[in-house]
């Protein structure tokens, strides 16, 4: 899923949580924590791209991995770190230990592994949701199909219709 997507999804989860429950989530923070795994395997890779010319090939993206390229290697591994429940169980316990409270805004990360393990294929950057402790990754489909980025952007837009609809009626 684009990285946007992510993060309007882990808003949307955020607004539910604050409908349903005594909690509050702040909607902002679980947007960004929504993008956070991505931005964290890509960005210095985009960096690096833009900084020595190189142009980005969405047809042959994945080689990032395995074309001997240091760059190439760090955003594979970044990429493992990011998208593993493992690292994000470690992580997530060792914030709430030092802010004594879950920092459940980091749910947005988790939703964001949650919903690239069904839609990223073997040929794009699987995710290995169980690494380091195994290499385990599902053969999804590929997100960036046109069928689902216009099914994406179609249940998007119906869910915040529904979050400005319902903010609307609170108003009155």
């Amino acid at each position: 899923m684009d990285i946007f997507s992510h993060g309007l999804w882990a808003g949307a989860a955020a607004h539910a949580v604050n409908l349903k429950t005594k909690t509050k989530v702040s909607v902002l923070k679980t947007f960004g924590w929504g993008m956070f795994p991505d931005l964290f395997s890509f960005t210095i890779a985009f960096v690096w791209m833009f900084a020595t010319g190189v142009q980005f090939d969405a047809k042959n993206a994945e080689p990032f991995g395995g074309n001997g390229h240091f760059i190439s290697q760090l955003t594979s591994t970044l990429y493992n770190v990011s998208h593993s429940l493992v690292i994000f169980a470690i992580v997530f316990g060792l914030v709430w230990v030092l802010f004594k409270r879950p920092v459940w805004e980091m749910g947005g990360w988790l939703l964001h592994m949650l919903i690239d393990v069904p839609t990223h294929s073997y040929a794009f950057y699987p995710t290995p949701i169980l690494w380091p402790i195994s290499g385990w990754k599902f053969n999804g489909f590929s997100w960036d199909q046109p069928w689902f980025m216009v099914l994406d952007i179609a249940a998007l837009s119906i869910v915040y219709l529904i979050i400005w609809y319902t903010y609307q009626q609170k108003k009155k």
